[in-house]
């Protein structure tokens, strides 16, 4: 029986990514072209709100679940491991690689026939969210040194991987050994990916230590980010020294730990919401379309700015958010929302038309 706990997290931590991505990007009109910023580095206090809506670290842990279930369902069918990895890989690869050679061949075609010298960093803006399609992949081709590690080690797995992450931070900002940081791409993300193995056990915990996982990610990311060595935003902030996530750093454990406590705790009251017929057909809806959704959201993003541009201007050089950019927020949800539909419309017709595996 499928956990329709499981679906909903997985769906709403990929449509909170989209959300965040289109309300809260800021464009800026360089000589360069289109250059992006955040109302973080303007905006006193707001990065608190990246504890609650960076949600990859539970959408890796969830993932790490699935696989794992996925895993066991395949063996009864007497599926080889690389059999499973590989038909996984593709189901993830294949739309990603499609969606980056129609943007290349667009980047390239504009390039060409108009002179347009920025396009190429339209490009790069439209694709630079699939950094976390590649190390999904990543982790995926890792999975049977993971499940090894599983096995043979259970729990030690974890404490090496965050013990392995913070000694990489520790050489990284201590000895200024910048290039170290990114192996934390797969320290990091890979032990939330394997904390995911421990879901069922986690689950079936006494109420009370829902509580003491909360508790402990939150005051252990109060204790890293007041330290000083490590900024408060659970997503890169342009100006800032370091980022929490480009390449991960140790706070993001804290991070899972605390959002693994949030959702147990939350978990009776979301169970009961979601048995409501109506919450059931949201949830079937949301988790139909969220991988699609985060595909081809910034496509959706491009084309909707590209319109507005084109009809009321470049917008002003001046990132700092005022006023009445606070009040288009909702129009900021609309719009790509509008245009990214058709795009997975469009993708949907020619899956039917040339059907590929889906994971399992």
């Amino acid at each position: 029986m499928r956990d329709k706990y499981v679906d909903w997290l997985r769906a709403v931590s990929l449509i909170t990514v989209v959300v965040w991505h289109w309300a809260f990007t800021i464009l800026v009109w360089t000589p360069e072209g289109p250059s992006p910023t955040s109302p973080l580095g303007f905006t006193s206090g707001l990065w608190i709100l990246t504890w609650l809506f960076q949600v990859l670290p539970l959408f890796f842990y969830v993932g790490g679940h699935v696989h794992l279930l996925s895993w066991h369902r395949a063996c009864e069918r007497g599926t080889g491991i690389g059999a499973f990895v590989w038909r996984r890989i593709k189901a993830l690869a294949v739309p990603g690689l499609a969606l980056t050679g129609v943007w290349f061949a667009i980047g390239a075609a504009v390039t060409t026939l108009f002179d347009v010298p920025w396009m190429w960093r339209v490009v790069l803006l439209v694709l630079s969210p699939l950094w976390f399609l590649i190390v999904y992949v990543m982790l995926v081709a890792l999975l049977p040194v993971a499940l090894w590690l599983h096995r043979r080690y259970d729990v030690l797995a974890l404490i090496w991987l965050g013990g392995a992450a913070l000694v990489v931070d520790v050489i990284r900002l201590r000895y200024h050994v910048e290039w170290v940081g990114w192996l934390n791409m797969i320290l990091v993300w890979g032990l939330a990916h394997q904390a995911g193995f421990f879901y069922d056990r986690v689950v079936i915990l006494p109420r009370r230590y829902d509580y003491a996982i909360l508790w402990t990610g939150l005051f252990g990311l109060f204790g890293l980010v007041y330290s000083g060595l490590y900024p408060g935003s659970m997503v890169g902030v342009p100006g800032d020294k370091l980022s929490n996530m480009a390449p991960p750093t140790f706070v993001i454990v804290a991070l899972l730990i605390f959002q693994i406590g949030l959702v147990e705790v939350l978990r009776p009251t979301m169970e009961r919401v979601l048995e409501r017929p109506r919450w059931k057909q949201v949830k079937e809806t949301v988790n139909r379309f969220a991988l699609p959704l985060f595909l081809f959201h910034t496509t959706g993003m491009a084309i909707a700015l590209g319109v507005w541009w084109g009809l009321f201007g470049f917008p002003s050089a001046d990132p700092r958010p005022n006023l009445m950019w606070w009040l288009e927020r909702p129009l900021a949800i609309i719009g790509p929302l509008v245009f990214t539909l058709p795009v997975i419309y469009l993708f949907s017709r020619r899956k039917k038309a040339d059907p590929a595996p889906t994971p399992s």
